[in-house]
């Protein structure tokens, strides 16, 4: 019996053995990356040679630009920018290999760890099973039992050896578990990356259609000469002017020309970093909201209820008591407008309403934001339903949610948690909002923001 137990016990830690040790096998072979180290060196020298060229066109660009407005400069500058966006999506391209071959690399990493810790935990299940049996034995068993007292010691042993075994095995998945938890992170950032590339991959592509487009119709149009370009020059400030001049809806405070609000966003952007087409979408965002949802009144700050603006209808939940009510009150008073009468948002489906102006700031969040807002604006108290304040307020919030990277992914994360709290991942409503503003962001860049920008 003594040495049919050994033997088994022998045979499992063979195998327990085995798998710890194979697994070194099965792992180096399937993370090995089927682009090398010659392969990803000509691959980021392909990228800097592709960097280069698209440096040398974009200063090309710029001393262009410096030249009087003429048919020939205009030209060149379009040729230019057409020459940088094609070098600019071949290098998008060179860094979708390097980042696609990093992914499956990271993919590789979590399946062989994850089998791992899948393979540690039955031998794992076995050994505890195992450690049962051993500590079975009672007293009595012992005195009373025909077995040489011999055995039960080797049993003992084997108890020792069975506890040292599970305490290796707690170890192994501990690492493995560690291992699989970075490469689920950096293949979340590295997928992150790969989607902001493409995204400013299909941007370019977009911007490449449109310049040569332009070129084609100016060259159509003018025929070359110099005199007929200045109707086209006249034509595209016409259409700038216009859209300057065109009203911009900001929730809860009216409208403003898109000319006053882009001027805005440019100032926040100087101040925080934040994308003015990206700033203008969130308000563009929240202004469709409040033509959805309706405004609130608060009518009782005890409970935080109120009614609807346009339809008296009442509302539990307007603002949270303990939360924002106070702030909401020691604003209204020192702005000096009724706080009863003051519209705020109404609740949604779940949690409390009560945010203010065009960048619907609950109270409480405002307040945390105020010094910040009156230093940057020069202004002693900041107004959350002015238009200036609202944006400077956008612009710091969303600098805090890592808007600031200015990536596809960082800005979406931005927006979701503008919305939400929450990044878009964790919730399907946050991330719908969050590709609706990206998708403004890309239409106010190339319909409004572009336009004045080249007129």
């Amino acid at each position: 019996m003594l040495k049919s137990f050994f033997l088994k016990l022998s045979g499992a830690f063979l195998l327990f053995a085995i798998a710890l040790g194979g697994f070194g096998l099965v792992a180096s072979a399937q993370t090995a990356a089927p682009c090398d180290a010659a392969c990803r060196a000509k691959l980021e020298a392909e990228l800097a040679a592709v960097e280069k060229e698209i440096n040398l066109q974009d200063a090309l660009v710029k001393s262009k630009q410096t030249e009087g407005a003429t048919l020939k400069r205009d030209v060149d500058i379009l040729n230019a920018q057409i020459q940088k966006t094609k070098l600019s999506i071949k290098s998008r391209d060179i860094a979708i290999s390097g980042l696609s071959e990093d992914i499956r690399t990271k993919n590789k990493t979590i399946t062989v760890y994850s089998a791992k810790i899948d393979r540690e935990r039955d031998s794992l299940a076995a050994l505890l099973r195992r450690t049962d049996e051993l500590d079975s034995y009672s007293l009595a068993e012992v005195a009373l039992s025909d077995k040489p007292l011999s055995e039960f010691f080797a049993d003992v042993d084997a108890f020792q050896y069975v506890e040292e075994a599970i305490g290796q095995s707690i170890a192994e998945v501990g690492v493995a578990k560690k291992i699989t938890e970075e490469a689920k992170t950096a293949l979340e950032e590295k997928k992150d990356k790969e989607t902001d590339i493409r995204y400013q991959k299909e941007l370019e592509k977009k911007f490449l259609a449109a310049k040569e487009t332009e070129k084609a119709r100016v060259l159509k149009v003018t025929k070359g000469q110099e005199a007929a370009y200045k109707k086209v020059l006249q034509e595209k400030q016409a259409k700038a002017a216009s859209i300057r001049a065109a009203l911009f809806a900001l929730r809860d405070s009216g409208e403003i020309p898109f000319g006053q609000a882009y001027d805005y966003a440019k100032i926040v952007s100087q101040k925080t970093g934040i994308r003015p087409a990206f700033l203008l979408a969130i308000f563009m965002q929240e202004s469709g909201f409040g033509k959805n949802q309706g405004s609130c009144y608060l009518k009782d700050p005890l409970t935080g209820s109120g009614v609807g603006k346009n339809t008296g209808t009442p509302f539990a939940d307007v603002m949270k008591p303990g939360r924002d009510v106070k702030p909401f009150l020691n604003l209204t008073e020192k702005l000096g407008r009724d706080p009863y009468t003051t519209p705020v948002s109404c609740p949604q489906q779940a949690g409390y309403g009560g945010a203010m102006g065009p960048a619907q700031f609950i109270p409480s969040t405002w307040v945390l934001y105020e010094n910040l807002i009156t230093r940057a604006l020069g202004i002693s108290v900041a107004d959350p339903w002015r238009a200036r304040d609202a944006f400077m307020a956008a612009g710091f919030l969303l600098k805090d949610n890592g808007a600031k990277a200015g990536s596809y992914s960082a800005e979406r994360d931005a927006a979701c948690k503008y919305f939400s709290g929450s990044k878009c991942s964790k919730s399907s409503w946050a991330a719908t909002y969050g590709s609706q503003v990206m998708s403004k962001a890309a239409t106010i860049q190339a319909t409004m923001i572009d336009p004045i920008e080249n007129s």
